[in-house]
């Protein structure tokens, strides 16, 4: 009984364990769902948002008023009172104020500060969509990269199965008398060279997978795909129109865009930093003074304050303003000088997508029908050779040729999805 008992333990967990490892079947929408939640680069963007909005926080106080409190308690001893009252004056103070700063006037430095941290959380969200569209075109063509490795695995099997099948027939001839040991070694040989064609598949369908579930984020376990590696070639977007529509949504243009108008700020500031500016201070508190001296202790309390406007004019601080306002200029020159060497890149990257969708869909133009014709011309090859009216070397010919045919419609479909997918994260709309 207890062995009865044990056995069926044993195998619970084994067909437990068996159902934990069972990989997890995934669309593309699965995918793309799951990356736009846990994918690492757009957590980070999210991060850099908080990041921008802390900064925005900070620049904003420097044009709000700045409150403190101090308090203290001071002792004094002065023996220069000796002459006057006969013996060292003891001095006792108890201090409590609060007091208040606000800037009246800063030559633009504050309003610019302002307006750059502005600017700064609008880059926050193109950030956001630069990563976004990034995990949709990854994550795309990493799927894909999946579905066509499982359907070149899939050709590999049926390779396999055809030699094995030929090898079959080869030793019934031969056991038959109709075929010579050279029919037999042949087909042994043409049947272990598809193994490693299998192995290579299956490795590859492997790789294809943990790219995509690094992709998808961490945590993320077993997985596999489901869909199908096929595709049906539209009419391709004018490249005039498609360029349009890039330089006003790409992401990564909006957002030099954007740090050009912050570095504009930043000259602003730095040419600040020597100009005059006014503040408004004050205090208010309560003030106690105790004297002690040869005569009978002195205390007097009560409240105290004080404001008044104050301009500082920092005149000549040894260049050290205009170094800065220099740098600035400088990085404002860099940026402008990025936005268009960027808008030169983008024009770059459109043509070349264009160009790669336009060659995959006249790849799949020309072998819409090479399959099913290379697929009749192995059947015919097939037959003739059980007849005996054709050669195994015509058979073998036509095999490779189907393979080759299926092969590379696989890969062409593959390459227009993917190249599809690359348009549109050269226009900018990856994913929107």
């Amino acid at each position: 009984m207890t062995a009865r008992l044990l056995i069926v333990f044993a195998t619970i967990l084994l067909l437990s364990g068996q159902a934990l490892a069972t990989p997890q079947l995934l669309t593309l929408e699965d995918c793309l769902k799951i990356a736009a939640d846990k994918n690492l680069n757009i957590q980070k963007a999210k991060e850099y948002a908080n990041y921008v909005q802390g900064r925005y926080v900070e620049e904003r106080a420097a044009a709000l008023p700045q409150l403190g409190l101090q308090a203290g308690f001071g002792y004094s001893k002065d023996n220069s009172t000796k002459a006057l009252y006969g013996a060292a004056q003891l001095q006792n103070n108890r201090t409590v104020d609060i007091s208040l700063s606000q800037p009246l006037y800063t030559w633009g430095k504050i309003g610019a500060a302002l307006r750059a941290a502005e600017v700064g959380l609008k880059t926050a969200d193109q950030q956001l969509r630069l990563f976004r569209q990034a995990a949709f075109r990854d994550v795309s063509i990493a799927f894909y990269d999946v579905l066509l490795a499982k359907e070149l695995h899939r050709l590999a099997q049926e390779n396999l199965a055809q030699k094995e099948r030929h090898h079959i027939e080869a030793k019934r001839k031969f056991e038959a008398g109709v075929a010579t040991d050279y029919d037999l070694l042949a087909a042994e040989v043409e049947l272990q060279n598809a193994r490693p064609d299998l192995i290579r598949t299956q490795n590859s369908i492997n790789v294809s997978r943990e790219r995509l579930r690094f992709l998808l984020g961490p945590e993320q376990g077993e997985l596999d795909v489901i869909g199908r590696i096929e595709s049906a070639p539209e009419q391709l977007p004018g490249y005039a129109d498609s360029l349009k529509i890039a330089l006003d949504k790409r992401p990564e243009l909006a957002d030099q865009q954007l740090r050009i108008g912050i570095n504009r700020e930043l000259v602003v500031i730095a040419n600040a930093d020597d100009k005059p500016r006014l503040d408004l201070k004050g205090t208010a508190g309560w003030h106690q003074l105790e004297l002690s001296d040869p005569g009978p202790t002195r205390r007097s309390d009560g409240p105290a304050w004080s404001a008044g406007v104050y301009l500082t004019f920092p005149f000549f601080d040894g260049l050290r303003s205009r170094g800065r306002t220099q740098q600035a200029q400088s990085d404002l020159r860099t940026s402008q000088l990025q936005e268009q060497k960027l808008r030169d890149s983008i024009t770059l990257e459109l043509r070349t997508a264009h160009y790669t969708l336009a060659e995959s869909a006249e790849i799949i133009t020309a072998l819409s029908g090479t399959v099913k014709q290379a697929q009749r011309l192995l059947q015919m090859a097939e037959k003739g050779f059980e007849y005996g009216v054709k050669t195994r070397l015509e058979v073998d010919d036509a095999q490779t040729n189907l393979l080759r045919a299926q092969s590379n419609l696989a890969r062409a479909n593959r390459d227009y999805l993917a190249a599809s997918v690359n348009l549109q994260w050269a226009m900018g709309v990856a994913g929107e």
